[in-house]
């Protein structure tokens, strides 16, 4: 109980749901989402993306915030005081889960800001004469330089998680929210206004049902689920700051709702610019730093859209790898370790996993064939992070059923309309589902 005694708490319930918005909104929802939209068919695609956030998403997010803020723990603390045995080990797989995806993200969020610096430099007038993927190529394979860029992102990351809940991931979640929705709303009026921007509004929100296909509803599923940081023990270390007044199911959709908005509003702010300029809208990964800055390049004033485009990349990157190394951090704060000490050791060890991504995009080292980038990609977001959701799902469906019930209403005090339809989802629907994007995912 000493634990739960001195545990740090949010200071508010919008710092809450703004920190657990942060750590969904990420990369995934500004240059995945687009160009995922994009490869399958535009509007009708997004149509089923929004059914399965609120049915799947909303369901194991939900599960994730009620077992946090029972246990007042970390992932793995949570499983073992609510029901121990092997269910620990859903919360490690989490950890491990965290600090592997962690250590790469770093690497991209390291991208972001030499691209928002580079926009600033000869960024637009390479873009110009057509050499983005040039100097892309010749960026990535620069390891000194990417391993920089990489520690800058990684020793922001480590100051905010070592200033604590209130004063550090809090107080900046609600800094770094905003800006990222005021910079998004400027780049879209800024997309909407070019001329030809009509035929990506058109691809983006008129359905066309005909382009829906399992594959498509494979990719609708994988993303949600991956967009919204589920099954890594995120949402269990931030429900566990949560206060008891506090009412889960409403946060809940509230952060499905500015996730969501998120990766609409990036897709209104990509599609207008891509189809004025004549560009593929499912270009892949290249989109944002290949394609995009070729796009800016094209535009009046393309250094300051180059800018605030890359500025909202590292805010997306930012928020979410705050809340990757708080679910590590927080396991070794719950076994006694001080915060700094926590924040400091376990940011070092990612960062160091991390350096060896930092250099696979030189061509080496590999893990059987991938790139090693590719490889703890794979791990986490293919194998840790599905089972994880599955477990989860069925750990609140079957196993921790009468005492979710009582803390998703705060002990009765609060009606939940929906409770029979949400513990079948856990119960059957998502582990389903979920096993679903495994499955398909398993391809080395």
């Amino acid at each position: 109980m000493a634990q739960e005694a001195h545990r740090e708490h949010w200071g508010s319930r919008i710092g809450f749901i703004l920190a657990a918005a942060g750590s969904a909104v990420g990369l995934g929802n500004i240059w995945r989402f687009p160009y995922v939209t994009g490869q399958n068919g535009g509007a009708a695609f997004v149509l089923v993306y929004l059914a399965i956030i609120f049915v799947l998403g909303f369901s194991v997010m939900l599960a994730e915030m009620a077992i946090g803020r029972k246990a007042q723990l970390n992932a793995v603390g949570s499983f073992e005081k609510l029901r121990g045995g092997a269910w620990p080990i859903v919360g490690w797989m989490g950890v491990v889960a965290g600090f592997m995806i962690l250590s790469f993200y770093a690497v991209i969020g390291g991208w972001t800001i030499k691209y928002f610096i580079w926009s600033f430099g000869g960024l637009m007038t390479e873009a110009a004469a057509g050499k983005a993927g040039d100097v892309f190529g010749g960026f990535v394979t620069n390891t000194p330089q990417v391993i920089l860029y990489q520690a800058i992102f990684m020793l922001m990351t480590i100051w905010v998680v070592y200033k604590g809940i209130g004063e550090g991931i809090e107080k900046y979640c609600k800094i770094l929210m905003p800006a990222l929705f005021i910079i998004l709303l400027i780049l879209i009026v800024r997309s909407v206004t070019l001329e030809g921007a009509g035929k990506g509004l058109e691809f983006y929100l008129k359905p066309d049902f005909s382009k829906i296909t399992g594959s498509s509803i494979a990719a609708a599923l994988g993303q949600a689920f991956f967009s919204l940081s589920l099954g890594m023990g995120c949402m269990i270390t931030y429900g566990s700051y949560v206060d008891k007044q506090t009412g889960l199911p409403g946060s809940a959709i509230q952060v499905c709702v500015i996730d969501t908005a998120v990766a609409i509003l990036a897709g209104l702010a990509i599609f207008p610019a891509v189809f004025a300029f004549g560009v593929d809208a499912g270009a892949g990964p290249g989109l944002t730093f290949v394609t995009l800055p070729s796009v800016f390049a094209k535009m009046a004033g393309g250094t300051i859209w180059s800018a605030l485009f890359f500025l909202l990349l590292f805010i997306a990157a930012l928020t979410s790898a705050i809340s990757l190394l708080e679910v590590v951090a927080a396991y070794f704060i719950d076994k006694g370790w001080s915060r700094p000490k926590a924040a400091w050791i376990m940011g070092f060890l990612i960062f160091a996993l991390g350096i060896p991504s930092a250099m696979s995009l030189t061509g080496a080292p590999k893990i059987a064939g991938k790139d090693f980038l590719d490889a703890m990609d794979f791990i986490s977001s293919n194998v840790l992070l599905p089972l994880g959701g599955v477990f989860i799902a069925l750990f609140v469906g079957w196993i921790w059923t009468a005492d979710a019930r009582k803390e998703v209403t705060n002990e009765g005090t609060l009606s939940f309309g929906i409770m029979e339809l949400w513990i079948w989802v856990c119960r059957v629907i998502a582990p389903a589902a979920i096993l679903y994007i495994f499955i398909t995912g398993l391809k080395w």
